[in-house]
């Protein structure tokens, strides 16, 4: 019954910013862990960053300083904000959640429920 649905996705231009959002529904109240994963064609999928229900935060090295995650818990959706974007990232990004805390955040396997998907793409 847990749904997960991104949006926000485009294409921005280089140095711009772009913030994403994953609205859920049907998700169990307490604890929980929420992260965005991205992946390119032909390339591993990787955690982008993550946050639990405690507000413990983790992010990939490469967006550290740029993107910044974030939740509203009466809204139950969590967000991605991306600034001084490069064509690097330009990726298919994935919003993934799952029950209970988390050892690593950043782990695709550690998650259950999945998103469709929302493409960024960054042009110079």
């Amino acid at each position: 019954q847990v749904e997960l649905v991104e949006s926000g996705g485009g294409s921005v231009q280089s140095g711009g910013s772009l913030r994403l959002s994953c609205a859920a529904s049907g998700f169990p109240y307490g604890s929980h862990c929420m992260a965005w994963f991205r992946q390119a064609p032909g390339k591993e999928r990787e955690g982008v960053a993550g946050i639990d229900s405690d507000g413990r935060t983790s992010y990939l090295d490469s967006v550290k300083g740029r993107f910044t995650i974030s939740q509203d818990d009466a809204k139950k959706t969590v967000y991605l904000e991306m600034n001084g974007v490069d064509p690097e990232d330009t990726a298919m990004y994935y919003c993934a959640a799952e029950t209970g805390l988390l050892w690593s955040l950043l782990v695709p396997e550690n998650y259950k429920y999945w998103g469709q998907g929302t493409q960024v793409t960054v042009a110079s």
